[in-house]
């Protein structure tokens, strides 16, 4: 029995051991998803912030309200219908003056007659419809541009989180590299300060020597710190940009994606294309200010019912009487004091002022493309000799590790490769940035951002 018993005993102290080990795997594994970034693409990024983007939420609605305002003024088109419903109760009945003429008198002779009743009701409907308004036209045209214009300001401010977002990509991206060197050479400086201790051991070198491995090992912790550090707050304002909660793990890939020398068809910027349609949308106010000028036409009706009341002795009485009319308005500006005469000549100036500022604009378009051109093709070459720089400083600094080991170099010879090879990493990543940044500064100036790519 003693033995059974102790058998069932380890049975549940195992079992025991098993469910612990069983709950504490479920427990870092949950821990581990909960603190597993994940790997965005640049595109995954973009397609995020076209949705949560709260400036481009703004930008939309700015454009949806122009819409509406277009709609709204479509609306005056249509005939306008009211009711209008009315009482009075004459305290005292107005007077008129009766010529006594009227009633066989003498002429020249007046007698104050109070007329109606005390109760006045008046119930009506009223309908307007404008037949042609040079001023309504120009509005509705008006409307239609600056629903045109602020497309395209939604079109800017997509270009614009495009733009932001891939620069803070790539430097985020730039930065894991930097980080990779540095472990690199953290690595690297961990050899050498383990060969040096021992050369220092064997009284083969100075401490000073080792003093200065130290010191470099600590450079680079202070370097890794502060790339960490920079990474965090650039990836902090890629997740500001993408518009996502500031807890969402997010990394970037490692690998950077590019291709040399693209030739871009050139179409218009964005910006150019807004100041040609800030130009249309003036050219048409100054049409509905001269406009306003001409006669406007409109149809109205009126259909209503009067009602007379009395209380008094010896019959009350409460009479309805049916009243109905249609007509024509025409209206038509005379003299204004010359306000139309100062706002065409306004208008006018402002007019110029908007070709100035597109020519100008598509001046410096035309130097900018010249100026990225040349600069994405300087950085293209600059990738290709760092490159090459990065191999033949590290094939300088194994050789040189070798001769140290060797007794044929000193220690400054390897200090000196280590710093050529770390200076050749720096210029091939400084290399990198600009060719991304110039490429991307192309893609705007050409017009060609595309989000879905």
């Amino acid at each position: 029995m003693n033995k059974i018993k102790s058998t069932k005993f380890k049975k549940m102290l195992v079992n025991t051991h098993k469910l612990k080990f069983l709950t504490a795997l479920i427990i870092t594994m949950i821990i581990s998803v909960q603190n597993y970034a994940q790997t965005w693409t640049l595109q995954q990024c973009i397609d995020t912030a076209q949705t949560n983007n709260k400036n481009l939420q703004i930008s939309k609605n700015e454009m949806l309200i122009s819409s509406e305002k277009e709609k709204e003024v479509k609306a005056n088109l249509l005939p306008k219908i009211k009711l209008a419903a009315d009482y009075k109760y004459f305290i005292d009945l107005p007077y008129q003056l009766m010529p006594a003429s009227a009633f066989g008198g003498p002429e020249g002779i007046y007698n104050a007659v109070q007329f109606g009743t005390p109760h006045n009701i008046n119930v009506g409907l009223q309908a307007a419809l404008p037949l042609y308004n040079p001023e309504l036209y120009g509005g509705m045209k008006t409307a239609k541009t600056a629903v045109k214009l602020n497309q395209l300001k939604y079109k800017k401010t997509q270009e614009t989180v495009f733009f932001d977002i891939s620069n803070l990509y790539y430097n985020a991206q730039i930065l894991k590299h930097q980080i990779t060197f540095i472990d690199s050479n953290l690595t690297n400086t961990e050899k050498l300060l383990k060969t040096v201790e021992l050369l220092y051991n064997q009284k083969l070198a100075k401490k000073t020597d080792v003093e200065k491995i130290k010191l470099q090992k600590a450079t680079l912790n202070t370097q890794r710190e502060t790339a960490m550090n920079n990474l965090t707050q650039i990836i902090n304002l890629l997740k500001l940009n993408m518009g996502i909660p500031a807890e969402t793990k997010l990394d970037v890939e490692t690998e950077i994606k590019y291709k040399n020398n693209i030739t871009y068809e050139q179409k218009q910027n964005i910006d150019i294309q807004i100041a040609g349609t800030r130009k249309e949308l003036l050219e048409t106010e100054l049409k509905t200010i001269k406009n306003s000028r001409l006669p406007s036409v409109s149809a109205y009706a009126n259909y209503s019912q009067t009602g007379f009341g009395y209380d008094g002795e010896p019959e009350s009485f409460l009479d309805f009487y049916t009243m109905s009319f249609v007509g024509l308005q025409i209206t038509a500006p005379i003299f204004n004091g010359t306000v139309t005469k100062r706002k065409i000549s306004r208008k006018k100036i402002e007019i110029d002022n908007s070709k100035l500022q597109t020519e100008l604009l598509s001046d410096q378009n035309n130097i900018q493309i010249e100026n990225a051109v040349k600069q994405r093709n300087i950085a293209s070459k600059n990738i290709a000799d760092t490159e090459n720089q990065i191999n033949l400083a590290q094939s300088i600094y194994n050789q040189t590790i070798l001769q140290q080991k060797q007794g044929v170099a000193s220690l400054t010879d390897v200090l000196m490769a280590d710093g050529k090879l770390k200076e050749a990493q720096q210029d091939n990543i400084a290399a990198i940035i600009n060719y991304l940044k110039a490429d991307l500064e192309l893609k705007k100036l050409t017009g060609n951002i595309n989000l879905s790519k």
